[in-house]
């Protein structure tokens, strides 16, 4: 019935959908995985599916020619694709899909370039040194955050500091800025900085890892 809707109706023609290898999950007798009993006997049945389509950027671009046709910022990975038989509370069974997705740069090159300098410890206060591409749209608000190397949130930062308030230096091709030692996990640790730009609300500027 899937297949043919999917002949038929435009919208349903670029979902995907994975191998179906597992049972048919629907009718069940309830607390069991014996198909339906009753009077009605009715044929088992793949009624629980999971289908998943990707939009193209130039789907939901405002304007035309905004981007190439072929762009694809998103791709999506089906890892695993399968029916839960132990849950009998229905007459379905539940089905669950896993998904690897993984996401390209709207840009090559990243807006802020930013590195720790010198020996990082909670002894000292201690310095970062960051550059910004010309037409970089920085603002007082933006922040430089230290992160844990698995931080999964730009709301993970261990401290931070203001790029303008705690700024001690600037040149043509650089700018310093500073970070308390009070503030630096004595713990040590394996580390990261970023760059969080409040006119874009994202991080523009990820350091490599270095060790505190």
């Amino acid at each position: 019935q899937l297949n043919m809707a999917k002949k038929k109706e435009a919208f349903l023609k670029e979902f995907k959908e994975g191998p179906l290898q597992f049972k048919p999950t629907y009718k069940f007798d309830l607390y069991s995985e014996v198909y339906d009993t009753s009077e009605k006997k009715r044929k088992p049945a793949w009624t629980d599916r999971i289908l998943w389509k990707v939009k193209n950027l130039c789907e939901v671009a405002s304007k035309e020619d905004e981007f190439p046709e072929e762009e694809n910022l998103i791709s999506v990975t089906l890892n695993n694709y399968v029916s839960h038989m132990s849950y009998g509370i229905s007459d379905h069974k539940p089905v669950t899909g896993t998904f690897k997705l993984e996401m390209k740069p709207l840009v090559s090159d990243p807006l802020v370039t930013l590195s720790p300098e010198g020996e990082w410890s909670a002894e000292h206060d201690v310095l970062i040194r960051y550059s910004a591409v010309p037409e970089f749209p920085s603002s007082a608000w933006d922040w430089i955050g230290l992160f844990q190397v698995t931080f999964r949130h730009v709301n993970d930062y261990v401290t931070y500091a203001w790029v303008e308030d705690d700024e001690i230096s600037s040149n043509r091709d650089s700018k310093q800025v500073y970070m308390s030692a009070s503030e630096i996990p004595k713990m040590g640790g394996e580390f990261l900085l970023c760059y969080y730009s409040n006119n874009l609300q994202s991080i523009v500027g990820i350091s490599e890892p270095f060790q505190v």
